[in-house]
């Protein structure tokens, strides 16, 4: 088994787990599974090299707060918060996430 074949699987496997979901509920860190959640998404969405200008992303009360090393790219997502923010909602629910800060 190859370090991304097992990278995808762990991926899949917290996703798609109820336990994992029902766990989270309980014990209220639902938040840090859904900022996991959209991390995993702007791996998919953005190419290697940009994501790894990305270095961390929290979710609290609502706002979704992404921390990205690069100048460049943190001007970039500025310009483009209100895109990058529907984005995200209409993947994870405006319910979930009301605002977006880039940090």
């Amino acid at each position: 088994m190859k370090l991304n074949d097992f990278k995808v699987k762990k991926k899949r496997e917290y996703r798609s787990s109820e336990l994992v979901k029902a766990f989270a509920k309980i014990y209220g860190f639902e938040h840090k599974l859904l900022a996991l959640e959209v991390k995993d998404f702007l791996e998919d969405y953005l190419d290697a090299t940009m994501f790894e200008e990305i270095e961390s992303v929290n979710l609290e009360n609502k706002v979704l707060k992404i921390r990205i090393f690069s100048p460049l790219l943190k001007n970039d997502f500025r310009l483009k918060k209100s895109f990058f923010l529907k984005k995200f909602q209409e993947k994870f629910g405006e319910e979930k996430i009301s605002d977006l800060q880039i940090l």
